[in-house]
């Protein structure tokens, strides 16, 4: 129950981080609608390509957070330590290789910092 909590406060405060483009928080707050969401753009039914939009709508996020994102924003709401944020980060790496780079320059607006 606690990391419910911990996650539920954790993406609030990301949701309310001026930091972040508002156009950027609607688009994570539809791509996560339709993760949760039982209608799929792939119905879930058809073998391995049902699963295929949600893995992609996943890929997508991840990749915001992990590799579009200031690690600093980021990390300045992370509640679970570094070591578990650096673990977290390698796996997203793995998934967000999948992520299409065209569908990525078309709807994210925020941009890093030089540093």
């Amino acid at each position: 129950m606690k990391y419910v909590k911990q996650l539920i406060a954790f993406i609030q405060n990301v949701a309310n981080d001026s930091r972040i483009p508002d156009s950027d928080k609607k688009i994570l707050l539809i791509l996560v609608a339709l993760i949760i969401s039982p209608i799929d753009l792939i119905p879930d039914w058809i073998p391995i390509l049902g699963l295929l939009d949600d893995f992609l709508i996943l890929a997508i996020i991840l990749d915001y957070f992990f590799n579009k994102l200031d690690q600093v924003i980021l990390l300045s709401h992370y509640p679970w330590g570094l070591k578990s944020f650096i673990t977290i980060k390698k796996a997203a790496q793995l998934v967000t290789f999948f992520s299409p780079g065209w569908i990525k320059k078309k709807i994210w607006k925020y941009k890093p910092g030089p540093y």
